[in-house]
């Protein structure tokens, strides 16, 4: 157990390393900012003017501003100090007031239970360590009857393909954890009493020079995420779109996936 929890503890601090360091770039990340996916956020939550939201990993602040004009307040969480600073100069410079700042882990949260109307999570949970508990917090939050968006990247349900999708994610990103299959997160969200009101499974395209640079930490790093690519057979290359041009990867995509749940009334 102790050790389980110092692997824990060391995986948690990577996370406050690499997005401390960058918090600026996922600020100004248009994978992260991109308005279409905010605004359909908004589209399927229909918040109200009342709203108490809790939006965790806040990360550059995004999901948080998009919702702060449609409710009376919004709690953008984050594990990593330097993430939530970035993120509260981004949305004080977008007029956004009604924004309180907590640093918080996503699987510990230091709230009380049933007191937000609307919980949401955008493309964070694949560096959670135990995204079963970050479900089941998520779920004791909320008040009954409220609503959870949830948006990740997600593997394939065959496990090849899902181990190459992570390995290279790990490769990249050293704070990255794994990204769990569909039918993992349907489980842990029944588990935790939350019932599915609408998902959908899209694809996501990295434009591969600069997503591979974003979190690189030595100049050895991109140069091992890009061979790893190109290790991968005509199954992997296939599912995942990977492009080449003069034997360099530039562009490959992986499936994300966003589900509204609501939680039981009991």
């Amino acid at each position: 157990m102790n050790d389980q929890n110092q692997n824990e503890r060391q995986l948690k601090a990577k996370v406050q390393d690499v997005f401390g360091a960058n918090a600026e770039k996922y600020v100004a990340s248009e994978i992260h900012s991109k308005q279409s996916d905010l605004d359909q956020i908004v589209e399927w939550l229909q918040p109200q003017k009342d709203w108490r939201v809790l939006d965790i990993a806040t990360g550059g602040g995004h999901v948080a501003k998009a919702l702060a004009g449609n409710v009376g307040t919004v709690y953008a969480a984050d594990l990593t100090r330097k993430m939530l600073e970035a993120a509260k100069k981004h949305l004080d410079e977008s007029g956004c007031e009604n924004v309180m700042y907590v640093v918080a882990d996503a699987e510990r949260l230091p709230f009380l239970d049933g007191v937000f109307d609307a919980v949401t999570c955008r493309i964070a949970p694949h560096h959670f360590p135990h995204p079963e508990r970050f479900v089941a917090e998520a779920a004791r939050v909320l008040k009954p009857g409220g609503r959870m968006i949830l948006i990740d990247n997600v593997a394939p349900e065959d496990d090849d393909l899902a181990a190459y999708m992570n390995k290279v994610e790990q490769l990249r990103d050293r704070s990255h954890v794994r990204c769990a299959k569909v039918s993992e997160w349907s489980a842990w969200l029944t588990q935790a009493g939350m019932i599915e009101e609408r998902s959908l499974q899209r694809r996501k395209e990295f434009k591969f020079p600069t997503w591979v640079l974003r979190t690189a930490e030595d100049a050895d790093q991109p140069a091992e995420v890009e061979a790893f690519v190109l290790s991968g057979g005509a199954k992997e290359h296939a599912y995942f779109d990977v492009k080449t041009e003069a034997g360099r990867v530039q562009s490959f995509e992986i499936d994300e996936w966003m589900g509204m749940f609501r939680k039981a009334c009991v």
